[in-house]
């Protein structure tokens, strides 16, 4: 049996993110990167560096790595302001980008810097690596903290990340935040560029403080303000269809809780062995003020025990996140683009969004009928606010293509926007419409791409992908 939680009037919301800040969040990003550099070369790093001192170099290398191991953590400490701005997939790219180039970073500090020490002692260099080892202060904290780093960055790559468990990656992950707090005491303690200076000490305390207190305060302290200010508990678990199930959530103060239609939380639900592990589902509904839902399909790594979870039962939250909302749309046709449970934050944002009658179109792909979730309230979008539903069913195509098989070999896959072609055919006017895309990872690329093929200007195509 499904119920519908039927849409409420929608409102119009103003923008909350200044348009400016994307560009002033890169040259911060920018500018620390800069003043490393500078304080490095008040240090009498060029005068070095000049003299083959290959120590300088490896002070460079430490101090860029340490640089970008801590935007690293400030990229993903959920910081709202940056979230809104960003997005959670800009960021995620950032944060894989920064920290493979900081481990890069690190390997070339440690070599450089035992090869230049080695040189001046004259002495071999494994020699010499193992009598920094034990014999300057932090440096065996330090070697933990690499050790840990290095088991992060081997299990973030793509080959192992694809064997592990989405609860064993993100466990393991967790661990760069003590592999970053066990190299600070060697750089205090001996790294002349750390405290060289009064300039070079409180750079470097006040950006460690500010990442450190960004975790704790937007990771930690805000999700448990939340939590127990709203104190979400299940009210209801409905089934939707084949391995979908939605989940209603009610609590205090929702009108007061700052989401959106589109966006996600991260959720755990006090449920017995496994909540502390949290997952992130999107809202499948308009939040009104009086009740959440969030509609999960069953894919493992713990998504099959929402289907049993009884009301009642307490939730825990983090978020909300995602940039996949409302706030820069502007008005005149919407076209929307799901596939499979991508489904459930553009239906939220059907509910939301100020269109006239007729002006939104949803795209829905599913490899059968069965699996379309949500046929109730299709309906009533369809009949009381004039939206176009036009489901794609069938297996996936041969080739890279976001259509299923039968409309990609029907198109011309010799033509270079055949996809882009057949969006046209069922979107007339999306050339000029806000164009809203969720799903999985590769499909959401092929859409998307087909969509700027089609006419759409790259800041009116709005992204969530489901990957992890």
């Amino acid at each position: 049996m499904t119920t519908t939680m039927q849409p409420l009037p929608v409102t119009v919301r103003r923008a909350t993110t200044p348009r400016w800040w994307p560009d002033a969040g890169g040259s911060v990003a920018a500018l620390s990167l800069l003043s490393v550099t500078a304080l490095w070369v008040s240090n009498g790093g060029v005068q070095q560096a000049l003299g083959g001192d290959l120590e300088a170099f490896g002070r460079l290398a430490g101090l860029w790595a340490s640089d970008l191991m801590l935007l690293q953590v400030l990229l993903l400490a959920r910081i709202p302001l940056v979230e809104r701005a960003f997005g959670q997939d800009r960021l995620a790219r950032w944060h894989r980008w920064t920290g493979f180039t900081s481990f890069h970073l690190m390997v070339a500090h440690i070599v450089l810097i035992t090869l230049g020490y080695a040189a001046t002692a004259h002495t071999g260099a494994w020699a010499e690596l193992w009598d920094m080892l034990v014999s300057y202060p932090g440096m065996l904290l330090a070697a933990a903290g690499a050790a840990l780093l290095v088991m992060v960055v081997v299990t973030s790559m793509r080959a192992a990340r694809r064997r592990l468990r989405y609860e064993s990656w993100h466990l393991l992950h967790l661990y760069a935040y003590l592999g970053v707090g066990l190299a600070l005491p060697h750089q205090l303690w001996t790294g002349a560029d750390f405290i060289g200076s009064p300039v070079s000490t409180a750079y470097w305390w006040t950006l460690y403080a500010v990442s450190a207190g960004a975790v704790l305060v937007y990771r930690v302290g805000l999700p448990l303000w939340r939590t127990w200010r709203h104190r979400l508990v299940v009210s209801r678990v409905v089934p939707e269809g084949p391995g979908l199930t939605s989940v209603y959530l009610q609590g205090r103060a929702l009108d007061r809780l700052p989401v959106r239609a589109g966006q996600f939380f991260q959720w755990r639900f006090l449920d017995g062995p496994g909540w502390s592990r949290a997952h992130p589902y999107s809202l499948s509904a308009t939040p009104h003020g009086h009740l959440l839902r969030i509609t999960v399909k069953d894919l493992g790594d713990g998504s099959a025990r929402v289907a049993r979870l009884r009301p009642g039962t307490r939730a825990l939250i983090e978020g909300p996140y995602g940039k996949l909302t409302g706030e820069t749309y502007t008005g005149g046709p919407v076209v929307m683009l799901a596939c499979g449970i991508g489904i459930t934050p553009l239906l939220a944002l059907l509910g939301e969004l100020p269109y006239a009658p007729g002006q939104a179109i949803l795209v829905y792909r599913a490899r059968t009928e069965a699996e379309m979730a949500f046929r109730g309230e299709l309906e009533w979008f369809a009949r009381h606010r004039g939206v176009r539903v036009v489901p794609l069913l069938g297996p996936r195509a041969a080739r890279p293509s976001w259509l299923p098989a039968a409309y990609a070999e029907d198109a011309d896959a010799d033509a270079e926007d055949a996809d882009a072609e057949v969006l046209r055919q069922i979107t007339p006017a999306i050339a000029h419409a806000h164009v809203y895309v969720c799903g999985p990872q590769e499909w959401t690329g092929a859409a998307s791409a087909a969509a700027r093929e089609a006419g759409v200007p790259a800041g009116r195509v709005h992204t969530e992908l489901f990957s992890w």
